[in-house]
């Protein structure tokens, strides 16, 4: 009888144990991504890099991409400066703060022909996509 009451406990235990973590289990999905504001800006910067200058494109020629992701002020953000002028005043920043992070477009390459589509892709990079425009 006893032989029997063993394997008995040995069930029960590993049901109760299935329960105590299903309980721990959320109905909330995870996110897709870190929304702080360094994590996005991250996500910009590889996807600015990858799509706008390394991939050759046109619009971006005269341009080279300088990073300030390494900010004290909690503000990380990305320059678009002229390649032949790097210390000159940037033609485009993208900055983020906070979290979920607020993000800021402004200079004068997002009043350009190619600025809406510059703004689009910053959104999708911040939103988690990494894909370039077609």
């Amino acid at each position: 009888m006893r032989a029997s009451f063993v394997p008995f406990l040995a069930v029960a235990g590993s049901f109760v144990s299935l329960m105590l973590i299903a309980g721990c289990q959320s109905d909330k999905p995870a996110p897709a991504h870190d929304s702080a504001a360094l994590p996005t800006m991250e996500r910009v910067a590889l996807g600015a890099n990858r799509c706008w200058f390394k991939s050759g494109d046109a619009a971006f020629k005269p341009y080279r991409l300088a990073p300030e992701l390494n900010s004290f002020s909690g503000r990380p953000r990305i320059l678009i400066v002229r390649r032949d002028a790097p210390e000159s005043r940037p033609l485009a920043v993208v900055q983020a703060e906070g979290h979920p992070a607020r993000l800021q477009a402004f200079g004068p390459l997002f009043d350009d022909a190619s600025g809406s589509r510059m703004a689009d892709d910053v959104k999708r990079w911040a939103a988690g996509g990494t894909g370039c425009a077609a």
